[in-house]
Order: C-alpha cells, then structure tokens, then sequence
C-alpha cells in the first residue's frame, strides 16, 4: 500500500521496452493488450486514460498522486465509498471459510441469506432472486423470463418488449437490443423483430405552451398506443428505468411510470423496473419503483449499488405471481434453465450482505434524503451559464447538459461540437480534481452516497470553474 499522494515507484528504464517508470508501464500494457469498454476503434492502442491507482471515501487517485473526487461514482456504483476497510474483512472471511460452491448442486449461507434480504426489502410480493453477474445479465434473465412464461401459458406470439430512446439496459444480445441510445452508433447486431421503442420522455422537449402534464399523458398514449397497434396478443413486458440514468439523467414527467405500470397491468403486459442505477440508495431508498413513484413491478432488475462496486453481482427479482402461475402449469421435467457459473457467488453475496448492513447501520438511506435537496440545488445553480443547456437531477444523480452553438471558428457538425463540450469540460474538470465522465456534451453525477455537503461544494465549485474556463476558451 503506497502512501497517500504517493506516485507510483519508479522502475528501471529497459531496452526492450524503453520505458521509464511503472506508470508507463501500465500505460503502454493497457494500450496494447486492454479492449476496454466503448473501445474507440480507429485510435486503438493510442489512448492516455489517467491511471487510478488507491481510492478513499469519495476520492480517487492517479498514478502522480493527485486526489480527484469521483463525480459518477465509479458507473453509478460506489454507494458506501472506496477504502472500506469492514468492507475487505467481510469479503476475506468469506473467500477463506468458502470461495465458491457450484448453485447447480449446492445451497449456501451467503446466496440465501441476500436472497432473503432482498425479498424483504423488494415491494410487493417480488420474493424470488435470480442472482446474475451485473446489470446486463439481470436484464437478459428479466427478458428471458418473459419469453420463458409466455411459452409455459400457451402464448409463443407474446414476445415483444417496448422499451424508449434514450433507454441503456446493457450488453448483452437481448439487453443491448433494449437499448434506444440513439447516438450509439454500432455495427453489433441485435434482433429488431423483439423490441419496439417509444419516442424520447424528456419533458425538456415538449412543444412550447404543452404543460408538463399533457406531455405525460401524451407519453403514456404513446406505450397504449404501441400496444395497441403492434397487438397485445404480441407484446410481452414493457422495460422501463425509472430514471434515464445513461440516456443522461432523464426525468421522466410526473405520475408516467405510474401511468405506464396501469397501461401495462390493462393490457396484460409484464412490467421490467430497471433499477440497475436507481436501487439501493441512490434516490433515497432501497428501490424506488413502489416508494418513488407507487408502482409495484412484476420484475426488477438492480445491479451497482447491490455491492458498492466491490464486487461484480446482480439480480432480477420476479414476482410469486408469474413463478405461482409457471408453476401449476409446469410439467415435471420443466427448467427454467437459464443462469451462470458465478450465480449467488458466495463472495459477492457476502460483499452485498456487508454493504446493505453498512447502509442500514450508517443511516445512508436517510443521509441521501436529507443532503439531497442541496445537491439539486447546487447543480442547479450551473444553469446559469451561457455554455450550459439544461441542469438537472433527483435523488443523489444528476447531469449538467452543455450547449454550444459553433465550435471555436463557429462550423461543425452536431456531434462533433457537443464532443467537444464534453472533452473540453472533460480535461479542465480532471486539472482541477474532478472525473466528470462525459456522455457527449453531457457530465453525469452520481457520486457516492456518503457525500458531504461540503464536499457537494466541493465538486460543483470545481466543475463551475472547469465551465467558466472553456466558456473563456470558446470566447463565450
């Protein structure tokens, strides 16, 4: 463990590499042999990605030493902070009293005593745990589940899931087939025939003089009206996070997810609640489909927040009602024979245990709730400069969205000018000690949960400067 502010020890220079020091290193190593996530394909290999070496509470650190607060929170995950220390101890114990066990042949005290838990703190009658490896897996189990039910009663046509633009629900085939990002250009396939998108929810851009409640019902409409016209003999569930977490902090109106749950319950159509970003503290409580915004889903699927990031897990969490209404209808050989080598990890299950226990403890929930407002309120305050199209946010996730009408000699296309918001904002922020990760000409937030006031403070005074100095760059 190297001390704090610290750098990476220096190594000797060698011919064969020709390189000076470790962080180097691990640059060039990075480089060469990383396929990282959203991989830029044509400068591949050609990356400076800032190495992250330690991190605590809410902070990160860079192979010089330099302390960056962790604006995103990781993606979306680091609920308790870095550098938990009963956190390490939890997870120690576990791999030297029982590393894995194979959840094909064998139960463990770990995996159902999380499941337990999490149908205790789940809504309604959601009591049944699928446990996947993150968020994609969670929702490829939900879509699998449905198409798996809708088989078992006799119904192979009832298939289909309306998702929405600006929807993000994975990687893998069938969740990146949910996805509606409409400016993730991609040449991966995905099957077109099983999904049918909704028109982008952001009241942000409703026609001038539609209030904000006509929008919503005008969004609702929408989901009834696909129903209807692609046939609810044909549509399986509707997928739906309760906020746009990628998409970029997307609010939907007031009472919508409400709405849709109603449409859908009318029309026999199973309702996903993508809580990957949203459960587990991030709006203020452990999920935030019933006690946000009153809906009791027929699955959830959460990921993230469920172990701080600590260790990768997730889950999909289905109601007794459908497994009941599978059951009585299910012939003895029948398997719902979906799942993975690491289902219920026992590692990863304790991890989630300590981490829920933590947030119990430490108040976390009730912390989110009470420092929230400020948050909000900070956030908000960016609205006011030239270069900032719209601030929004809810609970303890936000996004500060960047407006640019030219680039520096006034041309360029569309994309072109809102990457160069993003990156410029981007560099500034992370000189100044702050990851924003743009999306585009979007700088999400969703740091973790044990945030203080003054460190609110800290971070929007950081990213305030960051905008007033690119304002002064572009001549704004």
């Amino acid at each position: 463990m190297h001390a704090k502010g610290q750098g990476l020890p220096q190594i000797p220079e060698t011919a064969t590499t020709g390189l000076s020091n470790s962080a180097a290193m691990i640059r060039a190593y990075d480089n060469d042999h990383f396929l990282h996530p959203w991989e830029m394909m044509a400068s591949l290999g050609e990356a400076n990605r800032t190495i992250s070496t330690r991190a605590e509470g809410i902070y990160v650190y860079d192979e010089t030493g330099r302390r960056l607060i962790d604006g995103p929170g990781g993606m979306w995950c680091t609920q308790i902070g870095y550098g938990r220390r009963d956190m390490a101890d939890a997870i120690a114990d576990q791999v030297m009293k029982l590393a894995y066990h194979s959840p094909w042949n064998t139960a463990g005290e770990p995996s159902a005593l999380l499941a337990r838990k999490l149908a205790e703190l789940a809504p309604g009658d959601l009591n049944h745990v699928s446990f996947t490896t993150g968020g994609s897996t969670a929702v490829d189990t939900a879509l699998r589940f449905i198409h798996f039910y809708n088989n078992v009663l006799g119904r192979p046509e009832k298939k289909r899931v309306i998702s929405r633009e600006k929807a993000y629900h994975g990687s893998t085939y069938l969740s990146a087939t949910m996805t509606g990002k409409e400016r993730l250009h991609t040449l991966f396939d995905t099957e077109k025939r099983l999904v049918h998108f909704l028109p982008n929810v952001n009241p942000n851009l409703r026609p001038a003089g539609i209030s904000e409640d006509e929008w919503c019902r005008a969004k609702v409409a929408d989901l009834e009206s696909a129903i209807l016209e692609l046939g609810p003999d044909t549509v399986g569930g509707f997928i739906a996070e309760p906020i746009l977490a990628s998409g970029g902090v997307i609010i939907p109106p007031e009472g919508y997810f409400k709405a849709c749950w109603e449409v859908c319950r009318k029309y026999d159509v199973l309702f996903i609640a993508d809580e990957v970003v949203t459960a587990f503290g991030r709006l203020g409580h452990w999920f935030a489909s019933e006690s946000v915004f009153g809906v009791v889903p027929d699955i959830i699927t959460c990921a993230k927040g469920l172990t701080s990031g600590y260790l990768p897990l997730g889950a999909c969490i289905i109601s007794d009602r459908l497994l009941e209404e599978v059951r009585l209808r299910a012939a003895p050989d029948l398997m719902f024979n979906n799942g993975y080598t690491y289902s219920g990890h026992p590692v990863c299950c304790a991890a989630a245990l300590k981490n829920i226990e933590i947030i119990e403890q430490e108040g976390i929930l009730e912390h989110v709730r009470d420092i929230s407002p400020y948050f909000l309120e900070r956030i908000l305050r960016l609205e006011s400069n030239p270069i900032v199209g719209d601030a929004r946010g809810v609970g303890l996730v936000g996004c500060v969205e960047g407006r640019l009408q030219g680039g520096v000699n006034g041309e360029g296309d569309r994309l072109a000018l809102d990457r160069e918001f993003g990156n410029r904002i981007d560099r500034t922020c992370e000189s100044l000690g702050l990851i924003v990760r743009p999306l585009v000409n979007m700088c999400v937030f969703s740091p973790p949960l044990v945030i203080t006031r003054s460190q609110i403070d800290e971070m929007f005074d950081i990213l305030e400067a960051a905008i007033g100095r690119v304002a002064g760059e572009l001549g704004i």
